[in-house]
This record gives C-alpha cells, sequence and structure tokens, in this order.
C-alpha cells in the first residue's frame, strides 16, 4: 500500500472511530450518561486507596479490560473512541505505522481490582479497540485492592462498590449490628462509616473523662447510638430532613446535622441550641429554595441541652 493510500486509510478509520463515539454520545442520553464516560485513574484510585504497587512486567491485556486513563479521560469515550477532531492527526499517524506493519512499543498500564487504566498509549489502545484487536502488549503496574472492579463498571457502580465493602468492614469490625441490631446505617457516600467511627471514639473519650477506668469501644459504641445516635435520627425525622434533603440518607443527614449543630455553637460563642432548633436551621437553606416564608430564628439557652451533644 502506497503512502497515500496509507494516509488516506487512516483517515477513513479516524472517521469512522469518530461516527462511533457521537453514536455513543447521542445514546447516553438515552440510558445512563456515565456508561460513556472513560474512569479516570486518579479517581480509582482515590476510592481504592491501594496500599502497594507491584511492578509486573510484560503481559497480554485484553483490550476490553481497559477502562480508563491517568490523564485522558476527556479525550475518549468508554470504548477509547476518540471525542474531539484534535486528535486526528496522531491518531492516524499512529494507525498508518499499523497498516505498515510497524512495531510500536507496548504501551503502559496501571491494574488495580482486575481493570486497566492507561500510563501512556492512549492513542495506540483507541486505535486497537476501533480494529477491533482483542489483546494488546502492556507493560503493567498493578495497584492492591480489597474490591474487584468489574470491565462494565460506571463511576457511579464503583463509588457503590466501595460503600458496601466499607460498610460490611465496619459491622464485622465494629460489631455494631450485634451490638444495636440496627443494620440499617447507610451511606450516599465513601468514606462516612470511618467519620462515624470517629464519631463513636469521641464520645467514648467523653464518657472516659468523668469515669475512674476506660470503658471498652463496645460500651462507647452502646452510648453513642442510645444517648447521640438515636435522638438525632428521631429529630431528623420529626422535621421530615430526609425530603429537604432528596438522596441523603437518614445517617448522612445525621453527620450533616451533628456538623452544622457544631457550627451553631461554635458561632454563639458558646450557647447551647437545642438539636431541634439546629435541625430546622440547617433545613432552611433547602426549604428556601421553595419557599418565601420567613426564616425562624433557632432558640438558643444557656442551659444543658438534655440530648447531649453531637459527638
Amino acid at each position: 500500500m502506497e503512502q497515500s493510500a496509507r494516509a488516506a486509510q487512516s483517515s477513513i478509520d479516524f472517521n469512522r472511530a469518530r461516527i462511533k463515539a457521537l453514536l455513543w454520545q447521542a445514546l447516553r442520553f438515552m440510558y445512563r450518561r456515565d456508561k460513556d464516560a472513560l474512569l479516570s485513574f486518579n479517581e480509582v484510585k482515590a476510592l481504592l486507596k491501594p496500599k502497594r504497587q507491584v511492578y509486573l512486567g510484560m503481559q497480554a491485556v485484553p483490550l476490553t479490560h481497559i477502562v480508563g486513563s491517568e490523564g485522558r479521560c476527556r479525550d475518549f469515550n468508554r470504548h477509547f473512541f476518540p471525542r474531539s477532531e484534535f486528535l486526528r492527526s496522531r491518531w492516524e499517524r499512529v494507525d498508518q505505522a499499523r497498516l505498515e506493519d510497524i512495531p510500536l512499543p507496548p504501551v503502559a498500564l496501571y491494574e488495580i481490582g482486575g481493570v486497566y487504566f492507561v500510563r501512556d498509549g492512549n492513542h495506540r489502545v483507541s486505535v486497537a479497540r476501533s480494529q477491533g484487536i482483542e489483546m494488546i502488549d502492556a507493560e503493567v503496574v498493578s495497584l492492591s485492592s480489597e474490591i474487584a472492579v468489574s470491565p462494565s463498571m460506571t463511576a457511579s457502580d464503583l463509588r457503590r462498590a466501595v460503600i458496601r465493602h466499607e460498610k460490611r468492614r465496619f459491622y464485622e469490625e465494629s460489631s455494631f449490628g450485634a451490638l444495636t441490631g440496627d443494620y440499617g446505617l447507610d451511606f450516599s457516600a465513601p468514606g462516612r462509616y470511618e467519620m462515624i467511627y470517629r464519631h463513636i471514639l469521641t464520645h467514648k473519650y467523653y464518657i472516659n473523662q468523668r469515669l475512674p477506668q476506660e470503658i471498652p469501644f463496645s460500651d462507647g459504641l452502646f452510648s453513642w447510638y442510645g444517648e447521640v445516635y438515636t435522638p438525632s435520627i428521631e429529630v431528623i425525622r420529626a422535621e421530615l430532613l430526609t425530603s429537604a434533603f432528596p438522596g441523603s440518607t437518614e445517617s448522612d443527614l445525621y453527620l450533616r446535622l451533628a456538623d452544622h449543630w457544631d457550627l451553631l455553637k461554635r458561632r454563639t460563642g458558646g450557647a447551647r441550641c437545642s438539636l431541634p432548633a439546629a435541625a430546622r436551621d440547617f433545613a432552611y437553606p433547602a426549604a428556601a429554595a421553595s419557599s418565601s416564608a420567613p426564616r425562624k430564628a433557632p432558640v438558643f439557652n444557656q442551659k444543658p441541652d438534655p440530648s447531649g451533644d453531637v459527638r
């Protein structure tokens, strides 16, 4: 094949790849929009929090298991079809090398949870995917993960998998369900079970200040659940906060209400505010968005709050 013919063919190949990208872009508006998005390696790494990495060397990797990129997530879709015209020049050069049987260096990949992310070689992966090639030679660095990742997972799917993993680990390590009988401590975002753990430890610390001997963690957890968490959930339900903040679980709102209550007390120089008043003040911005009713000021007092601090 002559040079001009190869150039023309690579241009045709790029146009076909762009058309496929546009078709997928159109389909995403009919279905889940994140199904077409390439995963960000840095975001996935922040979610999965790998503790170590190992160099695995050269491997043949299935192209369908390459689901993301370290730095080019916006340039390609989930199938590595090019999303922009400015990619044409480099993409066509890689495709022409393929047509001329010129050996290209292996791509560099990260592996985590069973899927792969491109460190170097996004255009080579894109050309290979567009031509229906099944495997690609890659230099692989593997990062540890306790969570298995499916090639079909979206960013939303992965966040839900992380939340399920965190819940399972929290319940196993703390015996939360066995101690409280409550298996419905659910969150809508990762990292919040660790926040609950810190709340329990803080509550336990304040109890220990009044006692000659330190209480075990299980006693602190049981006390926090009965004296802090349960009263907060009762107020959240009474004030209809889940309606004011759609998409948030009651446990999400407990953490947000705790932060808001603490903020109110700091603003007033230590003056105490009842938990229901704090909840109403917390809900006001959401209510104001759909109502022009005047704001009711929270009720402060200097007496100790019988429900106790949220800690």
